[in-house]
């Protein structure tokens, strides 16, 4: 008899048919027990009745693995409206005798997040834990689908690199801040004898094969060696990238900016039922230094704070009605040397940074696409070219205005579920103390 998930069994109502999954949570009452059996999928109810099942039922763990076979009785207070009745056991197929560090069948997980994060693997199948993972799955899908419909292609980019400048190149994605290509905040590692690092990021890569495809994309991780111990910072998470070529500035990139995360947010709502936050047809967007103002934050600061982010957050909302933001036009000094500077002026930046209830999410912008330019910028900055000689020479032969964007996967996730920590929505976490399970 072929397995049925718990999401199916209302269409096999009045059938026989076999279940099976994990002893989520029994219920010994003194004439009935109820046992609440997890598939991938969600819960069954068991209703026991039978001596000889109850009896084995009584010698289980919670997690141990088990097939039964019984009827799909409708009951509407039960998942999906449906149970099992007049239950037989077929197989237990992993028993559980050990008890658990924590209860799985609550609402939410009691445990401290240190406790959860060393059990993982457990902690990953209590069905919150497990949702937003399904979440992530579901955003990640839709950023692709956003993308592959305006003609971007898939690309696969190296982890690692043979130099600091080439690994600690800032794309201003979302780990955290710094004027950084001096290489101080990457992994070193030993290949095969001599030293390679670990990219922050597929920035030069990306924009070489926008020379290829004009349009690219990727989903892959990237590595911050910065010692950041915060409720948003990881040492690995999961960039969600994008290059286009043929731009006429960076507001170009934030038009498809836009419009790719209306279809992620679309998609999480399809796939998971989670309520999502609308995203305007146009984003409200301020130049920097008006954010400053609003944010109540010195005329003379170089970048947003977290605190600084939260009020432009509260403006958006109460003004605009949006719970996105862009902030434009950052400081070059600021911003990675690869930056278009602000034609008109140019002690500002082509660039943007997009808020999601307060946090900075994205950063993107426009970059320079003139092989002189890039000269002169590295001079300017007392760079030397030749750490970049791999990266420059594209643009000897030609590269059109491009610009894009990177989004952080596990702050997207947290911001949608209203996790107060990006480790809560991450399967395993690395951050500045923890590199296990």
């Amino acid at each position: 008899m072929q397995r049925i998930l718990s999401t199916e069994l209302a269409r096999h109502t009045g059938e026989t048919v076999t279940v099976a999954g994990w002893v989520h949570r029994r219920r010994l009452l003194k004439s009935v027990a109820f046992l609440i059996v997890r598939d991938a999928a969600g819960l069954t109810q068991v209703v026991v009745t039978e001596p000889e099942v109850r009896a084995v039922i009584e010698t289980l763990g919670e997690e141990s693995v088990i097939e039964l076979t019984g009827t799909v009785t409708a009951n509407p207070a039960a998942p999906a409206g449906v149970e099992l009745t007049a239950p037989a056991l077929l197989r237990i197929l992993n028993a559980v005798s050990v008890p658990l560090p924590f209860d799985l069948h609550r609402p939410a997980l009691t445990a401290t997040l240190p406790t959860q994060l060393d059990h993982a693997a457990l902690s990953l199948r209590h069905p919150g834990r497990a949702g937003a993972l399904r979440i992530a799955a579901a955003a990640t899908a839709g950023f692709r689908a956003a993308l592959e419909q305006r003609r971007f292609v898939e690309i696969h980019t190296p982890k690692i690199v043979a130099s600091t400048s080439e690994s600690s190149v800032r794309s201003g994605v979302v780990a955290g801040r710094s004027d950084g290509e001096s290489g101080a905040n990457v992994f070193a590692l030993d290949y095969f004898g001599r030293p390679a690092y670990l990219a922050q990021s597929p920035q030069f890569y990306k924009q070489l094969m926008v020379g290829v495809f004009e349009r690219v994309y990727e989903v892959g991780p990237v590595f911050r060696a910065e010692p950041h111990d915060t409720a948003r910072h990881l040492a690995q998470y999961t960039s969600l990238d994008a290059e286009l070529g043929f731009i006429a500035d960076h507001r170009d990139v934030m038009a498809v900016l836009t419009e790719v995360v209306a279809t992620m947010t679309a998609t999480v709502a399809e796939r998971t039922g989670t309520a999502v936050p609308k995203v305007p047809a146009e984003i409200p967007a301020l130049h920097f230094a008006e954010a400053l103002r609003i944010a109540g934050a010195p005329a003379d600061e170089p970048d947003l704070a977290p605190a600084h982010e939260r009020a432009l957050g509260e403006w958006a909302l109460r003004e605009h009605g949006s719970e996105f933001v862009f902030v434009t036009g950052y400081p070059m000094r600021k911003r990675p040397f690869y930056t278009h500077p602000q034609p008109s002026d140019p002690v500002w930046s082509n660039s943007f940074d997009l808020l999601f209830r307060g946090l900075e999410l994205v950063t993107g912008g426009q970059r320079l696409h003139r092989y002189a330019d890039y000269e002169a910028a590295l001079a300017a900055r007392g760079e030397s070219a030749e750490a970049y000689r791999g990266y420059l020479d594209a643009f000897r032969y030609g590269m059109p205005p491009h610009g894009g964007f990177a989004i952080g996967l596990e702050r997207f996730v947290a911001r949608l579920t209203g996790a107060a920590n990006v480790r809560e929505v991450t399967a395993f976490p690395r951050d500045l103390h923890r590199v296990t399970p």
